[in-house]
């Protein structure tokens, strides 16, 4: 519409039923859009004036799941795909991991579409200074009054016809309102003007919040992590009774991926069966644990001969001995997982299998050491 023609009639109303009343008379005459406005909702004048649902709370939805697959997938990603991570031996696809992150991305796709999705789509801005913000009518309008307006639909709008349907509806206060001219609005001037003062605010923000931090670096009930409350190892701690930071685990208590043996002494450990069988790969993983864990101190051929220099005061067991020749599989892997005399205990860094595996490598030591004349001869045929 060209500058200075009518863009729609705005007529007063004294009370809300007034209003409604109104409205099916005037909308009847079909004379443009109709749109209130009122100082308070008023239940039912969106029925009355054929207007739409808003779509707002749907754009939220599916904008919300839109941010909750985001964060799903990206997260699934990371800790699956590109760099696997295992947290607690739990699976890095475990996504109850992911819920913390996946709300908060959901939150913030649903926040965003929700204002400007308001703004920009359903109240049609950057379109500043609507012509009833300058009418004379505001003032009421935002205090008690209610107003009913009559607003152009394309060229050809009766203003005088709108004028006389309010006042056969009993409009009293009724105002034609002007079209305003409407400069371009993203000129350069407004863009390098607008990006200056976001600039500035920034600039300023930051000032502002860097001297409060200076100023009150800790306010209640926010504080440093450094202060929190928490154990630290080797601390006393007056929240249990016996005041000690560290507690034992709870009796009974298995750790994540530990099996427990289920035998509580060497003599019942002698029932236990070597569970991998004698292959030459577990052959040859148990000679490479052994040279690592046991050469040391039991020697290269397990006869108690240490690597170690007189210094060594421990007198490691020999292995080619013939009682422990005798000792069923079990007993030796008790005491590569138990540890014995001044022999520690080895369950920490080596697997139930590895055990296994060096059980496995001892007994073949024992046997190239104590060689039979089926062995010679099985040798010789090979």
């Amino acid at each position: 519409m060209s500058s200075g023609n009518a863009s729609s009639v705005l007529g007063l109303f004294d009370t809300a039923d007034a209003l409604m009343e109104a409205i099916p008379q005037v909308k009847a005459k079909n004379l443009g859009r109709l749109e209130a406005y009122t100082p308070y909702p008023i239940h039912g004048i969106d029925d009355a004036l054929g207007l739409r649902r808003s779509p707002l709370g749907g754009m939220v939805l599916v904008m919300g799941i839109l941010g909750a697959i985001t964060a799903f997938v990206f997260q699934f990603w990371v800790s699956a795909v590109d760099y696997p991570i295992i947290t607690g031996g739990k699976a890095p696809w475990s996504w109850e991991a992911f819920i913390p992150i996946i709300f908060e991305v959901t939150v913030l796709f649903a926040t965003f579409t929700a204002g400007l999705g308001m703004l920009l789509l359903l109240n049609r801005l950057p379109l500043f200074g609507h012509p009833v913000l300058a009418s004379d009518a505001i003032k009421a309008i935002t205090r008690d009054r209610f107003a009913l307006s009559i607003e152009a639909e394309g060229e050809g709008f009766d203003a005088a016809a709108a004028q006389a349907a309010l006042a056969a509806a009993g409009a009293t206060g009724i105002e034609v309102l002007i079209e305003p001219d409407r400069d371009p609005f993203l000129t350069s001037d407004y863009i390098l003007r607008a990006a200056g003062g976001i600039f500035v605010s920034c600039v300023v923000a930051g000032l502002i919040m860097y001297g409060a931090v200076k100023l009150f670096p800790v306010l209640p009930p926010m504080s440093h992590m450094e202060d929190q409350p928490k154990l630290a190892a080797q601390k006393a701690d007056p929240f249990f009774k016996d005041g000690f930071g560290m507690q034992e685990p709870v009796p009974g208590t298995v750790a994540r991926g530990y099996l427990p043996l289920g035998v509580s002494s060497q003599e019942e450990a002698a029932a236990l069966v070597n569970p991998l069988p004698t292959t030459p790969a577990v052959l040859a993983e148990g000679k490479r644990l052994f040279h690592i864990r046991c050469e040391l101190c039991h020697g290269p051929l397990a006869n108690g001969t240490p690597t170690l220099t007189a210094a060594y005061g421990a007198k490691p067991a020999n292995l080619q001995s013939e009682q422990i020749r005798n000792y069923p599989d079990g007993k030796i892997f008790w005491v590569i997982t138990m540890g014995k005399n001044a022999m520690p205990s080895h369950a920490a860094d080596l697997t139930v299998d590895q055990r296994w595996a060096i059980v496995h490598y001892v007994r073949a030591l024992q046997r190239a050491q104590n060689a039979t004349d089926a062995d010679v001869k099985a040798a010789e045929a090979r």
